[in-house]
């Protein structure tokens, strides 16, 4: 439409506002848009069903856990477009919200309930099974996704006005802000959506070049050099540096504040303690959770010392923060629940003025109802669905999931406002943890213990991916002007669609492939999920010393005002994912100061996010059709053939650095370019 020409959001969308000053969305508060219709929800729920299967499907086959919400947005806008679609950006928001628990509850249910099948699948020296009374059926997957989804929307509601207005500014959001770009870009035409097509072309067949191609490494490490490996090997100090467009479109948005915390988390692991610990106790054996390791420390590698002990203290300092973080945000919670109360206490007909449409959450009351009504069923699936044994242990289950999915609620928004990852696997480790403790100190062990504990799991992980990326949708809904009404209401029709349509796929595969044996489905989180279940459940320790480390360090942080949690994600992040973050934000920070003009300095810097949204929209495209090209054996990497004999060799990793300087050339060049406020694409 000829008046969405040149849309953008507004100036102080992304800086924190001065007193006084209110962010005033792209669709006016005053005024009432298309927003839930036939058409937005039929194709969200397509959406729903599509990406959710190709997700599970990929995630499990190939190991490649895709981000949905991308690719759904630059969906929506296209089939908006090619319909001529009036009030398409408003309608376009809620198939991105609808669609989006695709990947939210994927990941949710594929890290934990495959957990399942894989300790099935277990063997002893004589072939005989070893869990043979482990069982799990279709019913009880799809429960577990469903009531673990509704949850974590139930939970994040009451803080979505803390996290998207309150905090407005104080976090960069970088997924939100990179799908925001391409739907406001996408409606309005323009230079900006010239600017994004460009910048997600360059992007996605960058990362298309070296997932699919392997024209030059995905990774840049120090071992490229002969002394660098000789450090690896003695010493254990290793640096990595992924290469991808969309991981460097991350760390712009993310910005060189918090992309240096995170850093210096990464770089105390990787550069103090995984060699501290290989100098004290390289000739030792250390088996924290009783999982068989039988490698002294100084035979590891050191992403084998990272991934056995060192991640760890990252998942202590992770849970720590967010505890820190709801005893900080306690007024938020009192506030909420004070706002619970007053509905409860206010008379029938009774005046208490309405909220800008803007502003309008699911009442309290419902909030409340609906927590209380999902807890019951969880409850009543834990006690009568086989999941445990008694009352008694259904009970003891249902505090767990409570109290973890509402404790780590505000820790997976956090994390995903912050850095736009979820450290969802780790708090879920800890879930697993806990729970086994709790459960075999009730009673609940061997294979019945581990079927309870991974469905129990399974309710906890999704809860805190589904909260985790519903902020997202609720920040996005926030910058245009959506009703988060609508957003949260319809939801929880998206979430049910995607528990049935993730764990059929399941089912299906786990019939056609297995998790076990030869060409057996790869399911990496699910089987780190099981190695943990499985001692853990049969008597094994958890790595306390470790979580402890993690905890004192997150409380130190605190006392020095340092941002705990971001530097406790660096710390469980691996490094290779960190570094770019660092090197996003040093040119999103350089851009932003080159000119003595305020002004230029803040377009330019607009500039560079629109290009940083485009490489990351490009690289979850053709990261999805990288992945659907290995599943259907389009493989040009194949062990032995020439593209992966260059891709592990010296040369790739230097033609890796070249690129990845060209890129950051690209980005920080076309940022500058811009010479006047008033004419963002002027390179006068």
């Amino acid at each position: 439409m000829e008046e969405n020409k040149n849309l953008s959001l507004p100036e102080n969308a992304q800086r924190e506002l001065k007193p006084g000053e209110e962010y005033a969305p792209l669709l006016s508060a005053k005024k009432t848009y298309k927003e839930v219709t036939v058409y937005s929800v039929l194709t969200g729920l397509l959406m729903v069903i599509l990406f959710s299967a190709a997700a599970a499907y990929l995630g499990l086959k190939v190991g490649q856990v895709f981000e949905a919400a991308i690719p759904i947005a630059i969906i929506a806008v296209g089939v908006s477009g090619a319909l001529r679609k009036s009030d398409a950006l408003s309608q376009n928001v809620i198939i991105q919200s609808i669609g989006g628990c695709s990947g939210a509850v994927v990941a949710g249910a594929i890290f934990t309930l495959p957990a399942i099948y894989i300790l099935q699948g277990k063997t002893d020296p004589a072939g005989n099974l070893l869990y043979p009374n482990l069982q799990v059926n279709f019913l009880q997957m799809v429960l577990s996704s469903l009531f673990g989804g509704f949850l974590g929307i139930l939970f994040l509601i009451p803080f979505r006005k803390y996290f998207v207005s309150e905090m407005h500014g104080k976090y960069p959001f970088p997924e939100a802000t990179a799908t925001t770009q391409v739907l406001v870009s996408g409606e309005s035409g323009g230079s900006g959506a010239k600017t994004l097509l460009l910048s997600g072309l360059i992007g996605g067949l960058y990362d298309f070049a070296i997932a699919t191609f392997g024209a030059w490494a995905e990774t840049i490490t120090t071992t490229v050099t002969s002394w660098g490996a000789a450090v690896a090997d003695k010493a254990k100090i290793v640096l990595k540096l992924n290469t991808g467009a969309a991981v460097l479109g991350l760390g712009y948005i993310v910005g060189l504040k918090y992309a240096f915390i995170i850093c210096c988390g990464s770089l105390l692991v990787w550069l103090v303690i995984i060699p501290l610990m290989n100098l004290i106790w390289g000739g030792s054996v250390i088996d924290l959770m009783g999982t068989g390791i039988t490698t002294t420390i100084g035979e590891m590698s050191p992403d084998q010392i990272f991934k056995e002990y060192a991640r760890h203290i990252g998942i202590g300092g992770i849970a720590t923060a967010g505890i820190i973080g709801i005893i900080k945000s306690f007024g938020v919670i009192k506030s909420a629940l004070g706002l619970a109360v007053n509905e409860f206490k206010k008379k029938p007909g009774a005046d208490t003025g309405k909220a800008a449409r803007t502003e309008e959450d699911l009442p309290m009351k419902t909030i409340v109802f609906g927590i209380a009504i999902t807890l019951l069923c969880v409850f009543a699936f834990f006690a009568f669905g086989g999941v445990v044994g008694n009352i008694w242990q259904a009970l003891i289950g249902l505090l767990v999931v409570a109290v973890i999915s509402f404790l780590f609620t505000t820790v997976a928004a956090n994390a995903i406002a912050i850095v736009g990852s979820n450290p969802v696997s780790g708090m879920t480790l800890m879930t697993l943890i806990l729970a086994s403790l709790v459960l075999v100190a009730v009673g609940l062990k061997g294979s019945t213990g581990m079927a309870a504990c991974a469905v129990i799991g399974g309710v906890v992980c999704t809860a805190l991916s589904v909260a985790g990326s519903f902020i997202t949708d609720l920040k996005i809904g926030y910058w245009i002007g959506s009703t988060p009404r609508k957003q949260e209401g319809w939801k929880f029709l998206g979430v049910a669609v995607a528990a049935v349509t993730v764990c059929g796929v399941m089912l299906v595969l786990n019939k056609t492939y297995g998790f076990t044996g030869e060409n057996a489905l790869v399911a990496p989180q699910a089987n780190a999920m099981a190695a943990v279940i499985e001692p853990m459940m049969n008597g094994g320790g958890a790595p306390w010393l470790l979580y402890g480390i993690g905890a004192v360090i997150a409380i130190v942080l605190t006392l020095f005002k340092v941002p705990a949690l971001a530097f406790a994600l660096g710390m469980f992040i691996p490094i290779d994912l960190n570094l770019p973050l660092l090197l996003g934000g040093a040119i999103s920070w350089f851009v932003s100061t080159r000119s003595k003009d305020a002004a230029v300095n803040a377009a330019r810097q607009e500039k560079g996010t629109l290009i940083a949204s485009g490489f990351i929209a490009g690289g979850a495209l053709m990261g999805v059709v990288s992945a659907i090209l290995k599943f259907a054996k389009i493989d040009f990497l194949t062990e032995g053939s020439a593209m992966s004999n260059w891709n592990a060799g010296a040369g790739a990793q230097w033609a890796a650095l070249a690129a990845l300087i060209l890129l950051v050339c690209y980005t920080a060049y076309s940022s500058l370019q811009i010479r006047d406020k008033k004419h963002p694409d002027n390179q006068s």
